[in-house]
């Protein structure tokens, strides 16, 4: 294990999955050359159109207009997520102050926790409400969402590393509220509220799964039961579980733009809990 490890979201949920594509993704960083989906194309499409949607979320928070961004748009899927993103307003009822594509880090057992909020909305000492823009094909259940690992790591970063936008004061347990928003389906918000026992329980959680990585020995990064993740896997052929990837149609939870590489990001540009 290096000591500059991070540990985000992506790594944490890969190791919770398969901790051997854990070890071959960000220990080994051995690259393969196998697909994670097919049809290949159609994956690789809607990965970047999922890009093209968090991008333009990013600029009309920045202060752009609606018009001058429409204007960009050339694609079907992407127009029919923006107009529902105009027509829904789901930053409607939420604190004033915005934080877009905002990075959180914070040392943590040894290592760091880092998270790349896709919004975040303050109103200092009352309410802290994170919001997830989620372009995948599926909507996920509040069940399966309520167990990721990304569900836990940023209430829990955000409580204990965002003073600073906090007007200097500690963000409570209790004032953050994270949410999930379907591009595809706005009407279905998942949200989940936070509070002092949910941020323990995270807290012992995190620190477990960090503290089995780090004791885990080379090699002894065991693969999956699960072998229907197999199917998406672009290792699968290295671990002899097969080589026909699954189709996209039946994979449930996509990566998110951006999520399977680690981060690689100066810390002295990074938010950070102040001791």
């Amino acid at each position: 294990m290096k000591p500059n490890l991070q540990f985000t979201q992506s790594n944490l949920q890969d190791f919770i999955e398969c901790p051997r594509r854990f070890e071959l993704r960000y220990l080994l960083q051995l690259k393969w050359p196998a697909v994670q989906t097919e049809p290949e194309l159609e994956q690789e499409n809607h990965l970047r159109q999922g890009q093209n949607f968090h991008q333009l979320v990013h600029q009309h928070l920045l202060g752009q207009t609606v018009d001058q961004l429409t204007l960009q748009i050339s694609d079907l899927d992407l127009q029919y997520w923006w107009d529902n993103y105009l027509q829904s307003e789901p930053l409607a009822g939420l604190p004033a102050t915005h934080y877009p594509e905002f990075i959180l880090s914070a040392p943590f057992e040894g290592f760091r926790l880092l998270a790349k909020y896709d919004l975040l909305a303050i109103e200092a000492g009352r309410k802290a409400v994170i919001i997830d823009w989620k372009t995948s094909r599926h909507h996920s259940s509040h069940l399966t969402l309520q167990q990721r690992a990304q569900t836990r790591l940023y209430p829990f970063l955000l409580v204990k590393a965002g003073t600073h936008v906090n007007g200097g004061q500690p963000i409570q347990p209790e004032e953050v509220e994270m949410n999930y928003w379907f591009a595809a389906e706005p009407e279905k918000l998942e949200h989940f509220a936070y509070h002092s026992d949910q941020y323990q329980q995270d807290q012992e959680f995190l620190a477990g799964l960090i503290h089995e990585i780090s004791q885990c020995k080379p090699g002894n990064f065991l693969l999956t039961p699960d072998e229907k993740l197999c199917r998406f896997c672009n290792y699968r052929s290295l671990c002899n579980r097969g080589i026909k990837p699954g189709s996209i149609i039946d994979l449930e939870d996509e990566p998110e733009p951006g999520t399977e590489q680690p981060f690689d990001l100066d810390f002295e540009q990074i938010a950070e809990i102040e001791f």
